[in-house]
């Protein structure tokens, strides 16, 4: 919120450490052979490492956080109309409407920001229509990223079908191979640094240590993160994809409703709606009600006896 373009800063500092840790405790040093061929590693990579800096770029666009978040919380649209054309994959109706619901979700959050946007009081005229293009621009970076994280979802599919599922030596790997291509970032990364240190200083609590603010926000950041994708890597290898999906869309609601109650976000009874629409849209996709009528079927069962 106090420098919104420090996305890339944000996104190597969790790259480096995720990769250093795996470096030490996964690749052993890089003693170990990788189970998955390494160049199927640079492709994936490739994807992953695009969309992360496009998702990023996009916050620079006057695209609202729970906009970013619920435009990607679509990604079951773009995975279905590409397992469609890629995968040659059918689905049943009910399949059909959660993306439907999805859809129409992200379209009335969608039309509701480009209202606020256009409206918005602050900008005169001869930056309105501007600040609206590069919102457009914002709104097609969106959606390039969502595509590309599909196409990367059906690619890794195919691998893991291929050579087994290895989510630790993955983890690793999509980490500290795009590495490198921060140097591109690098200016980027620098100026941020520099910003950073200007903040506020800080004195961490127990440790007693002082360190400027947006710092102390990085290492907690890094921290989360780091927590949240092992989570997620650990629980596709322990669970079924529906309790993992499910898991994930809890999380982004949760996400969503923190960013509107505590940075105060603009959100309206139409965005409500909207989001209501993906949520559901998403629950319906992972067919959640058909695994909780037998869990509930057991629990009256005891009761009735």
């Amino acid at each position: 919120r106090q420098f919104p373009g420090c996305g890339n800063i944000v996104t190597f500092s969790q790259f480096l450490f995720i990769a250093v840790e795996g470096f030490v405790f996964e690749a052993n040093f890089g003693r170990k052979r990788p189970a998955i061929p390494i160049r199927n590693y640079f492709i994936m990579v490739a994807m992953f490492f695009t969309v992360s800096v496009v998702n990023n770029y996009a916050l620079n666009l006057n695209i609202a956080m729970p906009l970013h978040m619920i435009f990607r919380s679509g990604s079951l649209i773009a995975s279905m109309a590409l397992g469609i054309i890629i995968l040659k994959k059918r689905y049943s109706i009910s399949k059909y409407t959660s993306i439907a619901l999805v859809s129409l979700g992200i379209f009335t959050c969608t039309f509701m920001s480009a209202k606020q946007v256009a409206s918005d009081s602050s900008l005169n005229q001869e930056d309105g229509p501007q600040v609206f293009l590069w919102w457009l621009l914002g709104i097609a970076a969106l959606t390039f990223a969502l595509l590309m994280s599909a196409r990367m979802g059906i690619f890794q599919e195919t691998l893991y079908q291929r050579f087994g599922k290895h989510s630790k030596e993955a983890l690793f790997y999509n980490h500290a191979l795009p590495l490198p291509g921060f140097l591109l970032l690098a200016p980027n990364i620098y100026h941020h640094a520099v910003l950073f240190n200007q903040s506020e200083l800080f004195q961490v609590p127990v440790i007693g240590l002082t360190l400027p603010i947006m710092w102390f926000y990085l290492l907690m950041n890094v921290i989360t993160q780091y927590v949240c994708i092992r989570g997620v890597f650990i629980l596709t290898t322990e669970c079924t994809s529906l309790t993992v999906t499910l898991v994930v869309t809890l999380r982004k609601f949760v996400s969503l409703i923190f960013s509107i109650l505590y940075f105060q976000n603009p959100f309206t009874g139409w965005h409500w709606l909207g989001t209501a629409f993906v949520f559901v849209g998403t629950l319906m996709y992972t067919e959640v009600w058909k695994s909780l009528g037998p869990f509930l079927r057991r629990r009256r069962r005891p009761k009735e006896e």
